[in-house]
């Protein structure tokens, strides 16, 4: 089938888009919030590295702190990357290890005792992740299993149940809320802005834990697909290895991609479709664009309803009973 649509339609102008960003968060922080700087978490990823050069375009090196905030879960290439990137910015960065924090408040054992649940023979020296089936797989459902990694490597897979689900999820939310709150600790010490780094997809489509890392004063990418948060990676010449990464969430002790956990498709495409959901293209020719089935695109325009449902809760402020 030919097509008219153009998997460019995404490309930025990026000096023009980073300018026109910088010179808002100047704007927002200077004028609006009245702080001083900005605080950034950094994860060794892609979304926070731009995230924190696009402060550094904006206030000058000496006004962004950054944060590391590992835990017992995460990779130690994530701190590694992150204290890379600071150091090439040139902005100061502080290492706050939160796995105590998330220790006392029993994260790991409550995430432990729902997979158990589930698989038995699972142990606190097990390593594990929640996998969702790919778009492309032949009749697959949104439901998301259980990968369990004994000590001697042999994994076992399980469907989670709602209930299990429910109880993982919100236990490992722990750890977006515990680094939330370092980052406001150094904000208000500081009198500097809490900076948020999802991207379009995460924030439209609800990746992000409420009053965890959903929580900031100003989110200067979220409306930049994944591909255009790249393409600034590339015009800030943004460390090589991190641009090459792949997104994870570096939140399970397995290695899992943000595809796996919650897109069931490959980022690049899931933007394009996420871009052909709300410009009404139609399912058959963004199918023939991407090299996807019209059922899987259809299947794909679905989700994004569902999962806009989803997110409605997560943008949703405090409710009052009077204004």
């Amino acid at each position: 089938m030919k097509t008219s649509f153009s998997k460019d339609v995404l490309t930025l102008d990026a000096p023009r888009e980073a300018d026109r960003i910088a010179a808002a968060i100047r704007e927002q922080i200077g004028q609006q919030l009245k702080r001083k700087g900005a605080v950034v978490g950094l994860s060794g990823g892609i979304d926070s590295s731009v995230a924190a050069a696009l402060c550094v375009r904006a206030l000058g090196a000496d006004r962004v702190l950054g944060l590391l905030m590992p835990e017992a879960d995460s990779s130690p290439e994530s701190l590694r990357l992150g204290r890379e990137l600071a150091q090439s910015l040139g902005i100061t960065a502080i290492l706050e290890d939160v796995s105590p924090l998330l220790k006392a408040a029993r994260c790991y054992q409550r995430r432990d005792v729902a997979i158990r649940s589930l698989i038995p023979g699972y142990t606190e020296d097990y390593k594990c992740k929640l996998v969702l089936p790919s778009i492309t797989e032949e009749s697959a459902y949104a439901v998301s299993s259980v990968v369990v990694q004994s000590p001697a490597g042999v994994q076992t897979k399980a469907r989670v149940t709602a209930q299990a689900y429910r109880e993982i999820i919100a236990a490992m939310n722990f750890k977006q809320r515990v680094r939330i709150m370092m980052e406001y600790h150094h904000a208000d010490r500081l009198q500097y802005a809490v900076i948020g780094t999802p991207n379009r997809l995460e924030y439209d489509l609800g990746f992000f834990v409420k009053n965890g890392d959903g929580a900031a004063d100003l989110k200067p990418i979220a409306h930049l697909y994944k591909t255009q948060v790249y393409q600034l990676a590339a015009y800030f010449n943004i460390l090589q290895e991190i641009q090459s990464r792949p997104p994870t969430t570096d939140t399970y002790s397995l290695e899992q991609s943000q595809e796996e956990f919650y897109f069931s498709l490959p980022l690049a495409q899931m933007d394009l479709c996420l871009y052909g959901k709300d410009h009404h293209v139609p399912p058959a020719e963004l199918a023939a664009a991407l090299g996807l089935t019209e059922g899987q695109v259809t299947q794909v325009y679905q989700q994004i309803d569902s999962k806009r449902k989803v997110s409605g809760y997560l943008h949703a402020p405090p409710l009052l009973i009077q204004p």
